[in-house]
């Protein structure tokens, strides 16, 4: 199963976090299927790569809690086309 979490990044008391595609039963800083986003906690900075994560999404993979507020906050579940 692949989830959409954060990856943490950056220097000691510094931490920034890239948003990747990730297998399930790897650890947070292993190696991930592909790097989706980036966000800065400090400068409430958030980039996304929106057709990549939308293409994780419709394969079924999970995004964690804090990466689904970042989503939601970006409005990326809008552009999900919906089941019908």
């Amino acid at each position: 199963m692949v989830k959409l979490r954060l990856k943490r990044c950056g220097r000691k008391q510094r931490a920034v976090y890239r948003i990747v595609a990730i297998d399930v039963r790897s650890r947070r800083e292993g190696k991930d299927l592909k790097k989706v986003g980036f966000y800065d906690p400090m400068t409430n900075q958030t980039y996304l790569n929106v057709p990549a994560i939308l293409y994780f999404l419709e394969k079924g993979a999970q995004p964690t809690g804090t990466v689904q507020n970042l989503l939601k906050k970006a409005q990326v579940f809008k552009e999900l086309p919906s089941n019908k």
